[in-house]
């Protein structure tokens, strides 16, 4: 990581500036420029200080960083491994058989490895969703990995093998986050989910994130797992607040959304992941309807891309695959889409800040804000130009090949394509030393298999969560 004294001004020169602010402002021919971290000015032909760095953004686009809501770093290792895999292959795999043999230097290689991956798309904040955290050994290992990469980022404290209300009360738990919460590059909140066991397990965690005053981010609306059960327990206890972040959200009643609606809580969409594992279809036409605040997600590289230009344009093709297809069932026929271009972009910028509860300082270009910024420009595609629909261009045209600069907290760490003081030989032999150990631990059968698990006789689509026995109508086992 370079030295963090030495952050220059930098403008971004003449590019089609997508502000992201409340009007979806596009501004062409227009310079940005950064200074002690923030954005200085926004304007055509803007007056620098000397000692300025300027880069050329024209014939590309200035957006914000963008914000990714949830993803589970520890597990990029292991990217690809589970492209087959279904939801519930995925919980064998990871909650059941081989999460614990995880130790913390392999949960710190995929946090390196997922840090720098984020940064190259122009992905400048990410929340950690780190429910691999057996030890605060573990904790130690993803906070060190995080603070090594030059991004910023939020680590949501989970541990998969141990009841939340376990671990959560455990005093070298309460240590960590006294030394690591409340930072402008590194927060903390709390990630653990809801079964609706009627003797609502989880309330003892919810007291502490309460009592901590840590934000808690949690996996609802799940087939088979998370439901509304859980979400009625989460309400009627009064622990539903603006704070908190459902993820996926895909199976709940409308019941559910409006008490999500009514306490102001947002939903992260992770569409590739909820089209292709199972957790339900992608809830984006349900969450507008409700006027619920919606971010963006990747949620793991063991099936997916890294990337929030694939999941704005999954996004857009799951809510507008839905919306056509209800209405041919009618016989009708859909002239104007519902969701468009400039909405994903927000979602995958503002909507992350909203619901990190940054949005004052992260997710626009603005004077005054964080200057968390992307430059997308590549000269050597042919794909780049003409640049007719800026938001549309991100959406559907864009990928991280194109990021040309990337921008956080004023510093360039991203620069002509290529990442910035990041020593990839030295991350991919801390990957390679993991991926060994993983390999080896399990047996070269076992390995194999792993990327095709069978599906045990007595849990087929259940909640993977052992300290309760409680099975709802919604699974297998109800």
């Amino acid at each position: 990581m370079s030295d963090p004294t030495e952050r220059r001004p930098v403008v971004l020169r003449g590019g089609t500036v997508l502000t992201v602010d409340a009007g979806r402002t596009v501004l062409t021919g227009h310079d940005v420029l950064a200074v002690d971290g923030r954005i200085a000015a926004v304007g055509p032909g803007l007056e620098v200080p000397a000692g300025t760095e300027e880069i050329d953004a024209a014939g590309g686009v200035v957006m914000p960083g963008m914000i990714d809501t949830h993803r589970h770093m520890w597990q990029t290792a292991m990217r690809g491994y589970g492209a087959d895999w279904t939801l519930t292959q995925y919980f064998v795999w990871y909650y059941l058989e081989h999460g614990r043999t995880f130790r913390p230097e392999d949960v710190h290689a995929g946090n390196v490895l997922a840090a720098w991956e984020a940064l190259d798309a122009g992905v400048t904040t990410t929340v950690d969703w780190s429910h691999g955290l057996q030890t605060t050994d573990h904790a130690e290992a993803a906070v060190d990995a995080l603070r090594s990469v030059p991004g910023r980022f939020v680590l949501a404290y989970g541990n998969i093998q141990d009841a939340p209300a376990n671990w959560t009360a455990a005093p070298e738990f309460r240590d960590f986050v006294a030394r690591h919460s409340g930072g402008d590059m590194l927060g903390v909140q709390l990630a653990f989910d809801v079964t609706g066991d009627p003797a609502f397990p989880e309330k003892p965690a919810f007291e502490v994130a309460r009592e901590l005053g840590l934000p808690v981010s949690t996996h609802a609306g799940v087939w088979g797992a998370t439901n509304d059960d859980g979400i009625r327990l989460m309400h009627d206890h009064g622990f539903m607040t603006p704070e908190t972040v459902y993820v996926h959200a895909a199976t709940l009643s409308a019941d559910s959304y409006h008490r999500i609606a009514a306490t102001g809580g947002s939903v992260s969409v992770s569409t590739e992941s909820e089209q292709s594992a199972g957790q339900g279809y992608p809830p984006t036409w349900a969450l507008r309807a409700h006027g619920i605040p919606v971010s963006l997600s990747m949620d793991t590289s063991v099936w997916w891309s890294g990337d929030l230009f694939s999941a704005m344009r999954s996004t857009l093709g799951a809510d507008r695959s839905r919306e056509h297809l209800e209405a041919h069932a009618a016989g009708e026929t859909v002239t104007h889409s519902s969701l468009r271009a400039d909405q994903v972009v927000e979602w995958a910028t503002r909507g992350g800040a909203t619901a990190l509860g940054r949005e004052s300082e992260l997710g626009s270009v603005e004077v005054g804000k964080k200057a968390d910024l992307v430059l997308i420009r590549n000269d050597h595609s042919p794909v780049s130009f003409p640049l007719l629909n800026p938001h549309g261009h991100v959406a559907f045209q864009a990928q991280r090949a194109d990021v040309h600069t990337v921008l956080v907290d004023g510093r360039v760490v991203k620069r002509d394509g290529r990442l910035v003081g990041a020593d990839l030989p030295a991350v991919r032999r801390s990957v390679e030393a993991t991926v060994e150990h993983l390999r080896s631990t399990m047996g070269e059968d076992a390995w194999r298999q792993g990327m095709n698990p069978d599906v045990p006789e007595t849990k087929v689509l259940d909640n993977p969560y052992t300290y309760t026995d409680y099975r709802s109508a919604g699974t297998h086992g109800g």
